[in-house]
């Protein structure tokens, strides 16, 4: 039976770009070689397409340049090779991509052109996602409890004094805690602003929920869904900044992962039900990663959901997929069938 030729996609030119070459790093370790044929396709941080054998340290300089083509006639990448442009048809395409432009909807614009199968979130459900505002706004219209917010851009004043202490101010489109801050006082409030237009011209004020910090990671498509076992990030001070440290793979200074979470089964089963509910309700497809906060009443608030969640060696979606008995390979079929039986 002929191998499935996988486009694996990583780079960009978001802030992200480190995590992606991690991500994709961990995808390629993992990929089953006798039912796909990968083609490796990595966008440099100036934004130029290549293709190269695989997403290591020196991949730029092992490459060729490539595109991916929106002729449907194509189906695949064209590639520039000794001065000649030759085609490859692609069967399916998993993008390791995180943050804007790869996360956000606007890759998947250019598979659904392309008429391309791909793995994760259609151009909605990713749009949506990646605002935390938008994503706030259908989720609670359902009844589901997110965080008191407001949004704020460079040109609308903020009145500190009508803020309740302490806030997270946060972009509104970016991920892996950059330009988050946690903000107790009037006076850091205005460099906490800076520092998240820094990433986003819109930033939100959001009320500092009181609860452990519960991930939940889903895979499926409408009503089929499997949920893996949730964890939950253990604190010793501060608040929880993912990426941020020089070297994340040796842990971080204020945070671990206990899982499966050390949480009673009630809260377990509440967890993934309303993980499940918020998924459906974004329009969410293949995988995704909703974050929660577990209350000491019982209760649960959205803190945001990651289309494209980090797929490194320390990262959480695939640890709780493991702890549900899914190793990484198997995740990677089953990715791959469900885009395929969304197209």
């Amino acid at each position: 039976m002929a191998r499935l030729k996988l486009g694996i996609i990583f780079g960009g030119v978001s802030e992200e770009h480190p995590v992606s070459l991690k991500s994709a790093r961990e995808v390629a370790a993992s990929v089953d070689l006798e039912k796909y044929e990968p083609f490796y396709i990595g966008i440099a941080e100036n934004g130029e397409w290549k293709v190269c054998d695989g997403p290591d340290e020196d991949w730029e300089s092992n490459s060729r340049p490539a595109m991916l083509s929106p002729d449907r006639g194509i189906h695949g990448l064209v590639v520039l090779e000794d001065g000649k442009y030759d085609t490859v048809r692609l069967d399916v395409i998993l993008p390791v991509l995180h943050g804007k432009l790869g996360e956000d909807g606007a890759i998947q614009g250019l598979f659904e052109l392309a008429g391309i199968p791909y793995v994760g979130c259609d151009i909605p459900s990713s749009a949506l996602c990646i605002d935390k505002s938008l994503t706030y706004r259908v989720v609670s219209s359902a009844g589901i409890a997110t965080p008191a917010f407001q949004i704020v851009t460079p040109d609308v004043n903020v009145d500190p004094d009508e803020l309740h202490y302490p806030v997270f101010v946060k972009p509104a489109r970016s991920g892996s805690s950059f330009g988050v801050s946690k903000v107790s006082s009037k006076e850091e409030l205005w460099s906490a602003l800076e520092t998240a237009w820094k990433y986003d011209s819109k930033a939100l004020i959001e009320e500092a929920v009181v609860g452990s910090e519960i991930g939940c990671s889903i895979m499926g498509n409408d009503g089929d869904l499997f949920a893996g076992e949730p964890d939950r990030v253990a604190l010793t001070h501060g608040f929880f900044r993912i990426h941020q440290e020089a070297a994340p793979e040796t842990g971080s200074e204020n945070s671990s992962f206990i899982c499966p979470a050390d949480i009673s089964a009630e809260s377990r089963e509440l967890v993934q039900k309303t993980a499940k509910a918020i998924y459906r309700i974004l329009g969410c497809r293949g995988l995704a990663r909703v974050d929660l906060f577990l209350k000491e009443d019982g209760s649960v608030v959205l803190n945001e959901v990651n289309t494209l969640p980090g797929l490194t060696s320390y990262s959480r979606y695939p640890r709780m997929m493991k702890a549900a008995g899914l190793p990484f390979g198997e995740m990677i079929d089953r990715w791959v069938s469900l885009a395929l039986a969304a197209r």
